[in-house]
């Protein structure tokens, strides 16, 4: 924990079965490293004690918890209102968000509210003279900016995946349950008529915060050649990602995008199969920890980038690693 004993407020997304978002741990863990974390939630009536419990396993020292009736939720308006509350009465050194479209949304309807500024999309964040300074990582990571803010709260928005730091657990967390007569009255606005839960391939991590990424680009030649990406990424229990370019082809669905237009992430270990490496893909993947290329041009950008690089075709030299990989496991 850090000497600073300045509250720093974490919001956490949660579900409507009371899942917490993938994000929040390192949300905690970074504000552990300049404060005292405090959790904001917002979760359907009858949550609260279990929410309270999970997020003081991830290290938060305080709970602030808004029950709702989820099924008539303006969208956002009830984190902002929360968020505003605790602010009021915590004054706290900094406001972490996880930087995702609704993440985006809340920190720019809190600014207006409680007239402060966003440092958006953040890589990390650091404490020096006596204020939070936020990292960026820019110009498909060429260059890291710092922000910060003068005047007004400061609300921090950090890229999924970004923070891998932990907080220690807290065994018992201070729990204040948010009273909604107490907040102004939510203004009309968007409004959740209803939730249906969509499944998703559980055989594989989720491509926003894996720790390690295996992406095809368009050298892979198609949707049925693609297989190869599938099957390095299964055996590293990776997640599988794609460029632009091979998902304009038609080889793997939008949402495994990479890129600027698509996903963001930041993984231990990011390997690339046939991707050039144009500065749109390159912002997507920059902050990876350790970066594989494999591709048969020796000129291709994404060597620059590479911290490791094979020049060859990958369907020669993946089923060599795929060998090995079965090799030392037998």
């Amino acid at each position: 924990m850090s000497e600073n004993n300045q509250p720093v407020v974490v919001h956490v997304q949660v579900a409507t079965d009371g899942t917490l978002q993938n994000t929040t741990a390192g949300l905690l863990g970074t504000a552990a490293q300049f404060g005292t974390p405090v959790a904001v939630a917002v979760c359907a009536t009858g949550q609260e004690q279990q929410l309270a419990t999970k997020l003081g396993e991830l290290g938060a020292a305080e709970v602030q918890v808004l029950p709702i009736d989820l099924d008539a939720l303006a969208l956002g308006s009830a984190d902002v209102a929360a968020l505003a509350s605790v602010i009021k009465t915590t004054s706290p050194a900094a406001i972490l968000i996880s930087n995702t479209a609704i993440g985006r949304t809340i920190a720019g309807r809190l600014a207006i509210r409680v007239e402060g500024a966003v440092c958006v999309d953040a890589v990390s964040v650091r404490w020096a003279d006596d204020e939070p300074i936020a990292s960026h990582s820019i110009f498909g990571g060429d260059v890291t900016s710092e922000s910060t803010v003068e005047g007004g709260p400061r609300i921090i928005t950090i890229r999924p995946g970004a923070s891998d730091l932990k907080a220690e657990a807290v065994a018992s967390p201070k729990i204040t349950v948010i009273e909604p007569s107490a907040l102004p009255k939510v203004s009309k606005g968007a409004q959740i008529r209803s939730v249906e839960s969509v499944q998703t391939d559980a055989s594989r991590p989720d491509l926003r915060s894996a720790k390690i990424v295996v992406s095809g680009g368009r050298g892979v030649g198609s949707a049925e050649k693609f297989e190869i990406v599938e099957q390095l990424a299964d055996h590293f229990g990776a997640a599988v990602g794609a460029s632009r370019a091979a998902v304009d082809s038609g080889y793997v669905s939008p949402k495994l995008q990479v890129g600027q237009t698509g996903v963001i992430v930041s993984p231990e270990l990011y390997i690339s199969l046939g991707i050039s490496g144009a500065i749109q893909h390159r912002a997507g993947m920059q902050t990876a920890k350790t970066i594989v290329a494999i591709d048969k041009d020796e000129n291709a950008p994404i060597f620059d980038h590479a911290d490791f690089g094979v020049v060859g075709d990958l369907f020669t030299v993946v089923p060599q690693l795929l060998e090995e990989i079965r090799t030392r496991k037998g």
